[in-house]
């Protein structure tokens, strides 16, 4: 199985057998007022959210995304502090010996896949950008290792391009609150996209991948939910409600792009 952006067909769970009911491709999703209700709450739940990915400029978040797939941002954050010493831009990276970037990623699983794809990577970034990270979708997905996922990381937080990047966590609370229908990414993010403003679209995706690592589980826990009143899932499966959503929904903030650290600064910022 190959590392490009998961591509994953498990993003809503098979253990629930209400996620199957609603998975169908004729699915009747959620209008666009309802979407942007759904993450306006979910975003005053998770305030703040962003990718848990440490990096100090494009080139490093580019090659933490790529080191993710299938892995924990945790395992990655724990391995790209060595990485990224030695091999500090795209040209150190492209002229690295295959072996030791093996072992200084190992910890991230698939490591020889992973390896490849970040030295071939860094290999296309030297050779057809002068070593600097591309700022549009087609040159980013050209590059080895880099689907949509990846690049819309990219250029939603070192960019300050708006960017919906869709993983498994974002499949699987989508589909189950109603918000989208389909278990492709792509799909998924053609919906949600269609629905939100722009420059809601980074902020939306971090906040939806949060809500799936900490509330909506494989096995959620629907009663800390901030839209359980609204979920498609919870009517499925006969779980109780809570109050409705109380109020207007205030108006998410715009997304701020992030600074990367300076040179000097990096490892602090990482720790």
């Amino acid at each position: 199985m190959g590392i490009r952006d998961f591509r994953l067909r498990l993003g809503v769970s098979a253990r629930a057998s209400a996620d199957k009911r609603d998975s169908g491709a004729n699915r009747r999703v959620k209008t666009a007022e309802q979407v942007q209700t759904v993450v306006e709450a979910l975003s005053r739940q998770h305030p703040g959210a962003d990718t848990e990915l440490r990096w100090g400029n494009a080139f490093e978040l580019l090659v933490a995304s790529i080191l993710a797939a299938q892995a924990t941002d945790v395992g990655v954050n724990l391995a790209t502090p060595g990485l990224f010493a030695r091999y500090p831009d795209a040209a150190a990276l492209a002229a690295a010996v295959p072996d030791d970037v093996e072992r200084l990623i190992k910890s991230t699983g698939f490591f020889r896949q992973k390896t490849r794809a970040i030295i071939g990577m860094s290999q296309a970034l030297v050779a057809l950008h002068g070593g600097e990270v591309p700022r549009s979708m087609d040159a980013l997905v050209k590059l080895p290792g880099v689907g949509r996922k990846t690049a819309n990381v990219v250029l939603g937080h070192a960019m300050g391009v708006p960017g919906l990047a869709v993983d498994r966590h974002v499949l699987r609370v989508t589909n189950r609150i109603g918000i989208a229908s389909s278990d492709d990414p792509e799909r998924v993010e053609q919906q949600l996209t269609g629905a939100l403003p722009p420059g809601w679209w980074t902020r939306a995706g971090d906040t939806m991948t949060l809500h799936g690592r900490r509330i909506c589980r494989p096995t959620p826990q629907c009663e800390r939910c901030a839209v359980n009143a609204l979920c498609k899932f919870r009517r499925a499966t006969g779980r109780a409600a809570l109050a409705p959503l109380a109020g207007p929904a205030a108006k998410a903030p715009a997304r701020a792009r992030r600074r990367p650290a300076s040179p000097s600064n990096r490892r602090t910022a990482r720790r």
